[in-house]
């Protein structure tokens, strides 16, 4: 399925990805250049190509996490009132059956149950951000889901168990945005910018701080200041715990930061 690394110099991050507003790349929206940039930089920056990448993102929910099985994946065009041409956007990356059953393994010998879903697409929460990350579209993914119970202590456990995978070249990326409140975002609201950066000071620090420290902050992350204003629903954070279980041991840091219509955004990399 993978190829095993050799020293821990080989052993794959853990990303967190901005993956920004719908397709706001593909078309003439001011304000995601420099998120955009971090986007593209990112495959230059891992100790080596991933043999395959396990990706999380913010719009897939289910009840037991789940994998993606196809070979093939179609795409989830799960964004509504953009230009025609962002509805035939194309990303023809494989899926690895054998990674999603090594996934489901490592979750087995962890006690969470799991599941499989052999005909879901990838959703805009992947394709958009990696068609800038690994435009080749040349290594194999798997998507897993979030749990619909949104209990942060728990997908912190799933990435503790799906964290070996970085031993055998596979990269976990987890995608989402460190701020979503739609209402006040896309409106550009300047009455929560001061919060919006107050939140992001608070997640980062968090997550360079170290591991147990994070892990217990991330789970109570509710208690941060001005938590549910930035994230009325938290989706878009969650996948987050699975990638700071999967960095174990090892320290996070703030890769990307940038202020997008008033809010306040960060990306991170553990390890």
């Amino acid at each position: 399925m993978t190829d095993t690394a050799n020293t821990r110099e080989e052993r794959q991050p853990v990303l967190f990805l901005p993956h920004g507003g719908g397709p706001c790349f593909f078309m003439d929206w001011a304000g995601w250049d420099k998120m955009e940039a971090h986007l593209r930089s990112v495959a230059a920056t891992l100790p080596r190509k991933p043999s395959a990448i396990l990706v999380v993102s913010g719009h897939w929910e289910t009840r037991v996490p789940t994998v993606t099985t196809a070979e093939k994946h179609s795409l989830l065009y799960d964004y509504y009132g953009f230009p025609d041409h962002t509805y035939h956007l194309k990303y023809p990356a494989s899926g690895s059956p054998a990674l999603a059953a090594r996934v489901r393994s490592l979750l087995t010998q962890a006690d969470i149950p799991s599941a499989e879903d052999d005909s879901r697409g990838l959703d805009h929460g992947v394709f958009i951000p990696f068609m800038l990350a690994f435009p080749e579209a040349d290594i194999p993914i798997v998507e897993l889901s979030l749990r619909e119970d949104m209990n942060a202590a728990e997908e912190l456990r799933v990435g503790r168990a799906l964290a070996p995978l970085r031993d055998e070249n596979v990269l976990i990326v987890a995608t989402g945005m460190s701020y979503h409140n739609l209402r006040q975002f896309m409106t550009g609201d300047p009455s929560t910018d001061a919060i919006a950066r107050t939140f992001d000071s608070w997640l980062s620090r968090t997550v360079e701080a170290a591991p147990a420290e994070r892990d217990q902050a991330l789970v109570n992350w509710e208690q941060a200041p001005g938590a549910r204003i930035c994230h009325p629903r938290e989706e878009h954070l969650l996948s987050i715990m699975i990638a700071a279980g999967a960095a174990g041991q090892d320290r996070g840091a703030r890769t990307y930061s940038d202020v997008v219509m008033g809010k306040a955004l960060s990306g991170f990399r553990f390890g």
